[in-house]
């Protein structure tokens, strides 16, 4: 029963990274349509902000607590800028193209920043410091959840929270669901459209940081292509609950985290990818909307 209990905290720990990646996925997507591709690397520009910053501030012998809230902090602050600044140079100026050629700009920019950390950093993984303390209370059960897995639980349903009460009462959350809904009927009754985008590349790129943060904080180490490996599975996730829908991103998340964490334990890490991927077939066979999505209907 303990090995069970695992592999579940260990599939909700995964389940959590990929909701804060798959969330700007889906967020970019109900709003201009398009799949942020270069969004995993993203995720990867904010694990490498919070190494170098995280060490920065042991050579100054912050405390723990400090450095952590600080990396995340910088890495949400920063990646968010890489988000808004790739918003405006290769999607903004494509906004009215054929579907395809913002497609290819951001397979494009996906290479060019995995290429851009490659050349800066190594092509090596690298040791990233534990900067989640071992919590006296989880002690009993330490051998079943550790800290860091309850760490990145809580911190991911408090984001959800405050994500949550953001778009659904603030005045920026309701232009973000009026230009999802009609973007043209937004820019009729007054809403800056092109400021709601750019905000929504800048939460979803500062989310995407701050599970960078915690999973590189997690296992310990980070390579420039930890961006793309993520950045696939969130997608995955994203399309499986219904792309588009911020529901059914964190759904989809955790149903593929728990898929993959129960594949590995009880058959083979071998097959991890396989059964994920084979989930999502079944899925979009039976739902090809995604299991929240809603399918529409369009005139001809």
């Amino acid at each position: 029963m303990d090995y069970f209990i695992e592999l579940f905290f260990s599939g909700l720990t995964r389940g959590s990274i990929y909701a804060l990646i798959a969330l700007g996925y889906t967020m970019v997507y109900g709003i201009i349509g398009l799949i942020n591709f270069a969004h995993g690397e993203i995720y990867m520009i904010g694990a490498f902000t919070a190494l170098v910053v995280s060490v920065a501030l042991s050579i100054y012998n912050f405390p723990l607590v400090a450095i952590f809230v600080l990396t995340l902090a910088a890495a949400a602050v920063w990646a968010a800028a890489y988000g808004y600044t790739i918003e405006k140079l290769a999607y903004k100026p494509l906004r009215h193209a054929p579907r395809l050629s913002p497609l290819i700009s951001a397979i494009g920019m996906s290479i060019f920043l995995q290429n851009y950390v490659l050349l800066a950093q190594t092509p090596d993984f690298l040791p990233f410091p534990a900067l989640i303390p071992d919590f006296a209370f989880m002690e009993p059960v330490s051998h079943i959840v550790g800290s860091s897995d309850l760490a990145i639980l809580v911190t991911t349903a408090i984001i959800m929270v405050f994500l949550i009460l953001f778009i659904k009462f603030t005045r920026t959350g309701k232009a973000m669901r009026a230009t999802a809904q009609d973007r043209t009927m937004a820019m009729l009754v007054g809403i800056n459209v092109n400021r709601v985008i750019s905000v929504t590349f800048v939460i979803g790129s500062a989310l995407a940081a701050v599970g960078g943060v915690l999973i590189a904080s997690h296992v310990g180490q980070i390579n420039f292509f930890i961006g793309f490996i993520a950045g696939i599975k969130a997608f995955t996730a994203a399309v499986l609950g219904g792309i588009g829908s911020i529901p059914g991103a964190v759904l989809g998340s955790f149903i593929l985290g728990l898929t993959e964490s129960f594949a590995t334990g009880y058959i083979s890490s071998d097959y991890e990818d396989v059964f994920a991927f084979s989930l999502l077939v079944l899925i979009l066979i039976f739902r090809p909307a995604g299991l929240l999505g809603k399918s529409t209907t369009e005139k001809v």
